[in-house]
């Protein structure tokens, strides 16, 4: 499904949404993070029902551009988080490398066997192989000064819309992609696109596209998106299998919280918060300095400084 053509995936798309809102009767909606991806989910969908409401969840971590962007989007409903950011990684740490790594540290430091399993590469397969959850390389966190946590986006994200389903009775259409981790692939295998029988029955129509079909949707169309990443170019010397070039943005690649430590690790320098640093510098200095996330990137080594600011 993965490989199958834009037009292709379109189609069938708008087909679970289809079905997700007959289902339902209507009563289900999009949750709209302002994101690229959130923004292609939410124009495909009104093609198909102009009337279909959205969620945005109003964290106070996102960019000021996105924030801007979603205000002008008609029928989206705002909620806030009960609890702010600096309280959530005061009471349980902070989100590092991933949301699964976050949370075998956190549960090895609570002495639960299975994730000191994880950490020291014991876990073993089906078939007596080591598996491919083992995550040893990140064995040294259990050490990190700091708490360590995937809590964050619960409280800040998920609680607030659990809450807006259970008052509205409206059930989510989602906007990720198998693609963008382990548990997102396994979550969409178990259950599929739709996901009706799933104790939370929720929607990810999205979830066999890749990011490189996102991109070329919002080239295509000409849709408007939140102007945090930039413009939609072609990558110098990069082509697809079907040798279309690679597309790119030449702001920045992810919209998610601002302060988010999540895979920060892998960013080619300049990063998010090196770029931040230049285009955002009060939120910059609160991150790094007022929240503590300095202390997080200097313990697994990720640079945060500006080198042309340092120089």
């Amino acid at each position: 499904m993965q490989a199958w053509s834009l037009e292709h995936k379109v189609q069938v798309t708008q087909t679970r949404i289809l079905e997700w809102y007959l289902k339902y009767d209507g009563k289900v909606f999009i949750s709209f993070s302002g994101g690229k991806d959130s923004t292609v989910l939410l124009d495909l969908a009104r093609r198909v029902f102009p009337d279909i409401p959205a969620v945005f969840v109003d964290t106070g971590l996102e960019y000021p551009e996105l924030r801007e962007f979603v205000r002008a989007k008609e029928n989206v409903t705002w909620l806030r988080p009960k609890y702010p950011f600096f309280q959530i990684i005061d009471k349980y740490g902070y989100p590092v490398i991933s949301k699964e790594v976050s949370n075998v540290i956190d549960g090895a430091r609570k002495g639960q066997p299975y994730r000191f399993a994880r950490l020291n590469g014991e876990l073993l397969d089906k078939n007596g192989n080591k598996s491919m959850f083992n995550c040893e390389n990140y064995r040294y966190l259990l050490d990190a000064p700091f708490k360590i946590s995937d809590r964050c986006c619960y409280h800040m994200k998920k609680a607030p819309i659990y809450k807006y389903e259970r008052i509205s009775e409206r059930r989510a259409i989602i906007g990720t992609m198998a693609c963008e981790s382990k548990l997102r692939t396994q979550s969409w295998l178990k259950a599929g696109c739709n996901g009706f029988e799933s104790s939370r029955p929720i929607s990810q129509p999205l979830a066999f596209w890749l990011e490189q079909d996102i991109l070329r949707y919002l080239q295509l169309t000409g849709i408007p998106y939140a102007p945090i990443y930039g413009d939609i170019v072609p990558a110098a010397g990069k082509q697809n299998k079907n040798d279309s070039p690679v597309l790119t943005t030449t702001g920045v690649s992810r919209s998610g919280c601002m302060f988010c430590l999540y895979g920060v690790h892998l960013e080619p320098e300049p990063n998010r918060f090196q770029r931040m640093q230049l285009s955002h510098p009060k939120q910059y200095q609160y991150c790094i300095y007022g929240l503590g996330c300095g202390k997080v990137m200097d313990y697994i080594g990720v640079p945060y400084k500006n080198n042309s600011l340092e120089a």
